[in-house]
C-alpha cells in the first residue's frame, strides 16, 4: 500500500520545474496556450481567489456550468489544491433537471460561463449560501503572490460526477484523487504515454471521458492537450496533421465522421500512433477503413465508477479479435459470475465485477446505492455481462439490464449486434427485445445502412442464420438513418422502444 505522503497532487508544480516551458493546454480555435509554467502560477491565483474572494475550504463543493476550456481545468486543480470538490455540470440540461444536484451536492459556489446566465438564474433551489459568480474565469489571467500549499489529500474527493440516472434520479459517483492518479497509472503503462505526446479532447467536461480518458493522464505525464467546445469531424482532421497528435480519443459514431468527412482522404493523420475507441463496438468495415489510412484502433472499456480506463485492447488484434475489449489494465482485478456470485467457465456469459484502487468509494449521500454497487469485499457490479474467451480477451455481451429472453433462452442483444456489424452493408446495427405472443419476447433490429447497399429484410435474415442461433434471431427489421444517441455517443435502447 502506498502511503498518501509520498503521492504528489501537485503535478503543474512538479512539471514546472522540470519542463516549465513546455505547453499543457492549448484551445483549438484561438489557439491559446498555456505552458506548465504559467498553468502552476494561475491555478495558485485562483486557488487564492477561491479561499479569500468566496470563503472555498476544504471539502467544499464547487459547481461549474460551463463549454470546456483551458480555465475550466485550471479551476479544478485549484478546487483540488484546497482540497474542494468540483461538481461539472451538464450544460445541455434544463434548469430544471439542473435542480437536482444542487440540491443533492449542496454546492457553496457556482461558477458558470456568460452563455449560461438564463439557465442559472432559472435553477430555483440553489442553496441558501451558495454564491453564483461569473467572472471567476477573468481572474485566471492574473498573477499571484502568494503559494497556497496543496491541502487535497490522496484518498479525499476531488470531483463529484453525476451519472445518466436511466434507473431513476441520477447518481454523483464520488471520484478521489487516489482514483485519478491510479488511473493516470494504469493509461500510461497501457498506452505507453510520453511527455511528447499530443491529444485532442472535446468530450465535455461533465462526463468522466472528458476528464479521465485522456485529459488527466496527459497532464499528469506533462505531454500536451488541445481543448476543443465541440465535436467538429473536419476541424479534428485538420487539427490531427497540425498539431501533430499522436493519440486520438472517440466513440464509434465520432470515428465514422470522421471517415465519411472529405476531409478523411486529404488529411494524412501520419502522426497518430493509434485511436482510442470506447462507448460500444466498432464495425469490422469501419475498423479496415481506418488500419488502411495507417491509424491503428484500439478498442475499450470503462464507465465513471471505476477507471475510467478498465480494458484495452492491443492494435495488432484489432481485426483478429474484433468486438473485444482486450485485457484488463494493471493493478485491476477481474471476475465474471452468474447470479449467485460464482465464477463462470471460460465463453461463458455473467457479470463483470471490478476490484483495484481505481474504484470510486461510493456515491455522493446516497449508501443504499453504494451498497448495491459495491460489495462488502470492494468488488464493484458493473451490471455488463460478459465472457472470457480461452486466451483471456474480454468481451462485452451486453448490460444485464438490456438482456431478454426469448422462448427461456437469455438474449444479449450487443452479441447480436456484433454479428450483424460484420455483415457487408450494414453500417451499424442496435437490437433490443420486444413483446412476442410466442416465445415472451423476440429480437428486434434497428439497421443504418451504407450509402448505396442492397441489403434488405429478407437478406439480413437469411445472414443471421448462418451466424446466429435461431432463437438469437431478430425477428424484426427496421431500417433507419440514425439512432438517438446520448451525449456521450451511445445508442439510447429506452427511445428505440418508443419507436417499437
Amino acid at each position: 500500500m502506498i502511503e498518501k505522503d509520498y503521492i504528489e497532487l501537485d503535478w503543474f508544480e512538479r512539471w514546472a520545474k522540470y519542463t516549465p516551458n513546455a505547453i499543457a493546454l492549448q484551445m483549438d480555435d484561438s489557439g491559446e496556450k498555456v505552458s506548465y509554467k504559467q498553468a502552476a502560477s494561475k491555478i495558485n491565483q485562483l486557488a487564492e481567489e477561491l479561499k479569500e474572494k468566496y470563503d472555498v475550504s476544504y471539502g467544499d463543493r464547487v459547481a461549474v456550468l460551463s463549454l470546456n476550456s483551458i480555465e475550466y481545468v485550471l479551476l479544478y486543480f485549484a478546487v483540488q489544491k484546497l482540497g474542494a470538490i468540483l461538481l461539472p455540470l451538464n450544460f445541455r440540461l434544463t434548469s430544471k433537471e439542473l435542480e437536482w444536484p444542487m440540491e443533492d451536492a449542496t454546492p457553496s459556489a457556482l461558477f458558470y460561463e456568460e452563455n449560461f446566465r438564463l439557465t442559472v438564474e432559472q435553477i430555483s433551489n440553489r442553496p441558501e449560501k451558495c454564491e453564483v459568480i461569473s467572472n471567476l474565469f477573468e481572474s485566471a489571467k492574473t498573477q499571484s503572490s502568494n503559494h497556497i500549499e496543496h491541502q487535497g489529500e490522496f484518498e479525499s474527493p476531488s470531483m463529484i460526477l453525476y451519472t445518466s440516472g436511466t434507473t431513476g434520479r441520477p447518481k454523483g459517483a464520488v471520484i478521489t484523487n487516489k482514483m485519478i492518479f491510479w488511473n493516470s497509472v494504469n493509461t500510461g503503462l497501457r498506452l505507453n504515454l510520453t511527455q511528447k505526446d499530443v491529444t485532442l479532447t472535446f468530450a465535455p467536461f461533465f462526463h468522466t471521458g472528458g476528464w479521465n480518458v485522456l485529459t488527466t493522464p496527459f497532464l499528469h505525464r506533462g505531454a500536451r492537450l488541445i481543448l476543443s467546445n465541440k465535436f467538429d469531424p473536419d476541424l479534428v482532421l485538420q487539427l490531427c496533421d497540425k498539431e501533430s497528435v499522436t493519440i486520438l480519443f472517440g466513440v464509434p459514431t465520432m470515428m465514422d465522421m470522421m471517415f465519411r468527412s472529405e476531409s478523411f482522404a486529404k488529411s494524412s493523420l501520419k502522426t497518430i500512433r493509434y485511436a482510442i475507441v470506447g462507448g460500444e463496438p466498432m464495425s469490422k468495415s469501419l475498423i479496415t477503413s481506418w488500419h488502411e489510412k495507417g491509424i491503428p484502433i484500439r478498442q475499450g472499456y470503462g464507465l465513471t465508477e471505476f477507471g475510467p480506463n478498465v480494458f484495452s485492447l492491443n492494435e495488432e488484434d484489432a481485426i483478429r479479435k474484433i468486438g473485444s475489449i482486450g485485457f484488463p489494465n494493471f493493478y485491476i482485478e477481474t471476475r465474471v459470475v452468474d447470479d449467485n456470485g460464482n465464477n463462470v467457465e471460460v465463453n461463458q456469459p455473467g457479470e463483470l465485477l471490478l476490484r483495484g484502487p481505481a474504484c470510486m468509494p461510493g456515491y455522493w449521500e446516497n449508501e443504499e446505492a453504494t451498497t448495491k454497487t459495491i460489495n462488502k469485499d470492494g468488488w464493484l457490479h458493473t451490471g455488463d455481462i460478459v465472457r472470457c474467451d480461452e486466451e483471456g480477451y474480454f468481451y462485452v455481451m451486453d448490460r444485464k439490464k438490456d438482456m431478454f429472453i426469448s422462448g427461456a433462452e437469455n438474449v444479449y442483444p450487443a452479441e447480436v449486434e456484433h454479428v450483424l456489424r460484420t455483415m457487408p452493408g450494414i453500417r451499424d446495427a442496435a437490437v433490443i427485445g420486444v413483446p412476442d405472443e410466442k416465445w415472451g419476447e423476440s429480437g428486434m433490429a434497428f439497421i443504418i445502412k451504407d450509402m448505396e447497399s442492397t441489403v434488405d429484410e429478407d437478406s439480413i435474415i437469411q445472414f443471421c442464420r448462418e451466424n446466429l442461433a435461431k432463437y438469437k434471431i431478430p425477428k424484426h427489421i427496421r431500417f433507419v438513418d440514425d439512432f438517438p444517441k446520448s451525449d456521450s455517443g451511445k445508442i439510447l435502447k429506452r427511445k428505440l422502444r418508443e419507436l417499437a
